[in-house]
């Protein structure tokens, strides 16, 4: 990827976790949490995007009383980015609601790593690092099997054309 981010953009993406922390549900840990990530176009199979200018994409923790179903900030921000049409992640900043640096917990590194690869760059409290060194030997799509092909319901096992619907038995009279 190699994708350069400049002081403001930075500046702009945690202003903007700043912001939206403000609307986390928090009111069992306290702990409000916004998540921003600067957006570009995935390319489509021949290698085209949109053209657009990259953009921001936010999210929030939404904490429950169950604990285990809490979502983290970063489950908010994909969810937004597939909402929007999707994209690729390529910067991204995580603060609480004072605008401290927070580090994507394993599930949430796992999740942007989906959406952003091994170079996404993360703001963390030691500085700018890509996501390929907070998650070593990362699991990821590639690592799948192919999916199984669909069989096209217009071909027989053999070759032969499906079975039509079943003729009417002898001596009835078809509707």
């Amino acid at each position: 990827m190699g994708c350069s981010v400049d002081d403001r953009s930075w500046e702009r993406l945690r202003n903007a976790a700043v912001r939206v922390a403000q609307s986390a549900y928090a009111p069992y840990s306290g702990l409000r949490v916004g998540a921003a990530a600067l957006v570009v176009d995935t390319p489509d199979a021949e290698g085209r995007t949109t053209g657009d200018e990259p953009w921001v994409v936010v999210g929030c923790n939404v904490e429950n009383a169950s604990y285990g179903l809490t979502l983290c900030a970063e489950c908010g921000l994909v969810s937004a980015l597939h909402a929007r049409g999707g994209g690729r992640l390529t910067a991204f900043a995580c603060v609480d609601a004072d605008g401290r640096p927070l580090a994507p917990c394993g599930r949430c590194r796992q999740l942007l790593y989906e959406h952003g690869g091994p170079d996404l760059l993360v703001a963390t409290a030691d500085g700018v690092r890509r996501l390929a060194e907070l998650l070593p030997g990362a699991f990821g799509p590639l690592d799948l099997p192919a999916p199984p092909r669909t069989p096209d319901p217009s071909v027989g096992a053999a070759g032969d054309p499906p079975p039509t619907e079943a003729a009417p038995p002898r001596g009835s009279v078809a509707p």
